[in-house]
């Protein structure tokens, strides 16, 4: 019965493993410049982003594992639950962990690199002419990828030899329990580890702090306001007949006046050309609207395009539960942070671990009530993670990737050069690190310890035997790490990522202050973009044909906000009513032209 169960969990987490690498490859083809593809950063972004999101997925998996071993029901081991099973249980887990964490810190620090290096070398005309080989190229990217190979090998010295805490203090008295004494103890290579990926834990918490908070209140008003104030056909046909209009006005000024000595007079003049500047403004929304409704192109861009518009009021209904699903994150967040502030057994000397849950809290209790019935709450957590995901696509999408003011590369759907692609896979990898961190230590902190185990708070009957609380139920506890019960830390088997989370916290307090005081800035950061997001328009899901000319007048055409049902019918049909084929263009007093299209 063990190996069956287990075998489930594990085979459930292959069956995510397999959608993840189906969902990194859809985004990093959504977002990559199509004419500027490689191969070689296709499939280092498609890897490394599947790798990272198989790390935090890794998560539910150790919950149903040692949850396994629980009779939560009655508060006991399962027979079989020996522990020789248990320990094998946990040092499987371990040591996926470790392999995965080491992935990650090795694909972000030096195989990303190299590949942004190795791209980097390519000299059209060298190649062109066969001076440059793949050799070359390699051997350039290796000079380049070696300071990178320095910073990995003095991360591990500092972690070898850097101080680390002694003992956890819980107020004037060194705690006792078992449990933070077994953070304390490791050995040199899992302080270095520890050290290694709590710095990049850090840094991630840092960017989350920035782009995924933003995203996080960008990501349900976006697709609230993502229905078109005007339908791509009917715009098309209503700026070709304006465009024919103007160039037919333009003729009539020119053959007015031909023959006349001195050419146009200043009347004239100055109507040309604001005709001919109003000619280059419906040229660029042309080209936009022929982009918008899939013209030109391939009968599966024109098919999404319509099964789009067939799903916005859908996208309208999602944005709204999304939002609602935010703002419960928000909230939840904003409870554990108030109660670790507040009730931590030794605060900023263990980085605020929570010994117990002291206030209701909504996401964690939903989670662990889901985790009783597997795989309930793996779903879950696969939404709650790609959820947290988007959010920090639709950051990066949003702000871009900068320093401080100065913005280095633009990341948009079918516009993101090779080397943005890279860095905004670096960046993604340290933020899902940070969101590791929050959505065990914030999110759901009971659930990503204990799951749903508990224990019979009950001094057992006969010396070695279990407690028995089947006449008793109001004896029945949930675990945590401040069980009072000697018994609970035989029946309680603490998840490995919380254990390896609480050992980062507990071996290198700084961290864990940062980590935990940055989850308010990440609330404060989400309030002001959600606020803001309420009255102005999200700039965000644009295709850009040209940057140069593309106006944010011709974008607000197709991106602005408000629910237009029949441009909706307008895109699905792929027609529109015939327009009126009078121009509708004004002179003033002046002269000038302008066309009367509600610009």
């Amino acid at each position: 019965m063990a190996l069956i169960q287990t075998s489930l969990i594990w085979v459930a987490y292959a069956v995510a493993i397999a959608i993840l690498l189906a969902i990194a490859s859809v985004f990093v083809f959504t977002y990559q410049a199509p004419r500027e593809r490689a191969a070689s950063i296709t499939v280092i972004s498609i890897f490394t982003t599947s790798a990272l999101l198989a790390t935090v997925l890794l998560l539910p998996v150790d919950v149903a594992l040692v949850s396994a071993t629980n009779r939560s029901k009655y508060g006991i081991k399962k027979d079989w639950a020996t522990p020789d099973t248990v320990e094998h249980i946990l040092y499987t887990l371990k040591i996926v962990y470790y392999t995965l964490y080491s992935l990650d810190a090795i694909l972000c620090l030096l195989v990303v690199p190299f590949t942004y290096f190795y791209f980097e070398e390519y000299d059209d005309d060298a190649a062109e002419d066969g001076s440059q080989t793949v050799a070359q190229r390699i051997f350039g990217a290796l000079k380049y990828t070696f300071f990178f190979l320095v910073l990995v090998v003095l991360l591990f010295l500092v972690g070898f030899f850097v101080p680390f805490a002694k003992g956890i203090k819980h107020g004037d008295h060194s705690t006792n329990l078992d449990y933070f004494k077994k953070l304390l103890s490791e050995n040199h290579g899992e302080r270095a580890l520890t050290f290694t990926l709590g710095l990049l834990i850090t840094l991630g918490t840092l960017i989350y702090v920035l782009y995924t908070a933003a995203g996080l209140a960008l990501l349900p008003v976006s697709l609230i306001k993502s229905a078109p104030a005007v339908s791509a056909p009917s715009l098309a046909q209503s700026t070709a007949s304006h465009l024919d209009a103007n160039r037919e006005r333009q003729r009539q000024l020119e053959r007015r006046n031909e023959g006349r000595e001195g050419g146009l007079d200043s009347r004239d003049r100055r109507e040309l050309e604001s005709l001919i500047r109003e000619e280059r403004t419906l040229v660029r929304r042309e080209r936009l609207a022929a982009e918008a409704s899939g013209e030109h192109r391939s009968w599966l861009v024109k098919a999404w395009n319509k099964l789009e518009a067939i799903f916005r009021p859908v996208k309208l209904v999602g944005g709204i539960l999304l939002m609602g699903v935010a703002l419960l994150i928000w909230t939840s967040m904003l409870i554990t942070g108030i109660d670790k502030a507040k009730n931590s057994v030794c605060g900023a000397h263990c980085g605020y671990i929570l010994g117990h849950i002291n206030i209701f809290q909504p996401i964690n209790w939903v989670l662990v009530q889901s985790s009783k019935v597997f795989p309930i709450d793996y779903v879950l957590f696969l939404l709650l993670v790609l959820f947290f995901f988007s959010a920090s696509v639709v950051g990066l999408a949003a702000a871009g990737i900068r320093f401080l003011w100065v913005v280095i590369f633009q990341i948009r759907k079918g516009h993101t050069r090779p080397q943005a692609l890279l860095m905004a896979t670096v960046m993604l990898t340290l933020i899902v690190l940070a969101i590791n961190y929050s959505v065990a230590m914030l999110v759901a902190p009971q659930y990503a310890t204990f799951g749903p185990q508990t224990y019979c708070d009950l001094a057992p009957r006969h010396p070695g035997e279990q407690p028995d609380c089947s006449h008793d139920r109001a004896a029945i506890r949930a675990c945590s790490e401040l069980a009072e019960n000697p018994v609970a830390r035989d029946i309680c088997t603490p998840s490995v990522a919380s254990t390896f989370i609480n050992r980062v916290t507990a071996n290198f307090p700084f961290f864990g202050v940062v980590d935990f005081w940055a989850q308010f800035v990440f609330l404060g950061v989400y309030l002001i973009v959600f606020v803001t997001t309420l009255f102005r328009t999200p700039k965000l899901d644009y295709e850009q044909l040209d940057a140069d000319l593309v106006e944010e007048e011709e974008e607000g055409l197709l991106a602005s906000t408000g629910r237009r049902f029949n441009a909706t019918w307008q895109d699905i049909a792929g027609r529109a009513r015939k327009p009126n084929a009078n121009y509708g263009a004004t002179t003033n007093g002046e002269g000038e032209g302008h066309a009367a299209d509600g610009e």
